[in-house]
């Protein structure tokens, strides 16, 4: 493995897997597969999507959505509260592709109306718990009088939740109570239609682990191509699943203190954490073959905007943690690491091509 600075490496066999298990998961509960795309951001990772069938996407923003409609997706979903300053550049991908926007407020829907010449989709968010964006679920007035305000070229399309406050979880009941209490929220809203709405449903989670998806009609979730060490501590995975481990050189020796330094910083995973067994920002893992195997007691313990700092157990082996050698670390939010990294490969050195952030 010629690596030289911090490089994502990708696990395609893991990475198929899990994509090949949400799209049986959805087939399983008769619902649609859009997978959120914002995990990956790559052309190359969506491919794989392709080769199973997936024809339909979300992103997060429209810059997003440009960059996949350059790559021969054409049925998008921006799962982003519509930003009025965009109409201009919305309206022309409009012209393109199949396009589906998300609207909260009904400011936002007059602007759409009044701004958008070409056809478009609107979803109504709805908050079922998270309280991030979106229109309670409580509040069916305001919603259903949002989506009896469809024309010709703005069509009301359903309803889109995100049930966000799964990733505070700690373990299968816990996300299983929550995703069960947003359901409960959405039927309610739900019997105030004449008609049942198409409801789009995304969080890895839920996905992941939940067998009861009534009144769901797709599944917009994204993390679980890559899932991380956030989803191992919430149950939603087991830590094997995980595709994605961040290769950094070795550059600095301290064994008179059990550490050394990485080059491999905030600026490469972000600065989550997580708290089991100790406070940490990244598990360590040694690469072979085939893949990385876990090397137990070693843990990245701190970081900053470059300098990484791995922890080592006592007896450790100074010709596995000597300068210049490639150590791995599996990261605590995968969807943050690959959005921060534009160096990204698979085990077999394949380059994995992803979206620039302007």
């Amino acid at each position: 493995m010629k690596i030289h600075r911090p490089t994502l490496i990708i696990d395609e066999k893991k990475a198929k897997k899990n994509i090949a298990f949400m799209a049986n998961k959805a087939k399983k509960s008769n619902v649609l597969f859009r997978p959120h795309f914002k995990t990956h951001q790559s052309a190359t990772v969506a491919q794989w999507f392709r080769e199973i069938g997936v024809t339909q996407i979300a992103v997060s923003s429209l810059a997003m959505a440009h960059y996949f409609y350059k790559h021969g997706w054409n049925d998008i979903h921006i799962a982003f509260p519509y930003n009025l300053l965009e109409h201009e550049e919305l309206n022309e991908l409009a012209k393109h592709i199949k396009l589906r926007v998300s609207i909260e407020s009904q400011q936002a829907l007059t602007h759409l109306k009044s701004h958008i010449k070409n056809p478009i989709q609107y979803m109504i968010k709805i908050d079922v718990g998270y309280g991030r964006t979106g229109i309670n679920a409580s509040n069916w007035a305001s919603i259903l009088s949002l989506a009896d305000q469809e024309n010709s070229i703005c069509q009301f399309s359903g309803l889109m939740a995100h049930a966000g406050h799964t990733y505070d979880a700690h373990g299968l009941f816990e996300i299983e109570n929550v995703h069960k209490k947003s359901l409960q929220k959405l039927e309610i809203l739900i019997d105030r239609f004449v008609e049942p709405p198409f409801v789009s449903y995304g969080d890895t989670p839920s996905c992941s682990v939940s067998e009861n998806f009534n009144f769901i009609s797709e599944f917009r979730c994204g993390n679980f191509v890559y899932y991380d060490l956030n989803q191992v501590e919430i149950g939603s995975c087991i830590v094997d699943q995980i595709a994605v481990a961040m290769a950094c050189p070795i550059v600095a020796e301290h064994y008179d203190r059990n550490e050394v330094v990485i080059y491999g910083g905030a600026v490469h995973f972000s600065k989550d954490f997580i708290m089991t067994p100790y406070k940490h920002f990244g598990q360590i893992v040694s690469f072979t073959q085939n893949g990385w195997e876990i090397l137990d007691g070693v843990y990245l313990k701190k970081i900053s905007q470059e300098h990484g700092i791995i922890h080592l157990p006592k007896n450790f082996d100074k010709n596995q943690f000597s300068l210049s050698n490639i150590i791995g670390v599996l990261p605590v939010h995968s969807c943050l690491t690959a959005d921060l990294m534009i160096g990204q490969q698979t085990l077999n050195g394949l380059p994995i091509y992803k979206m620039i952030r302007i």
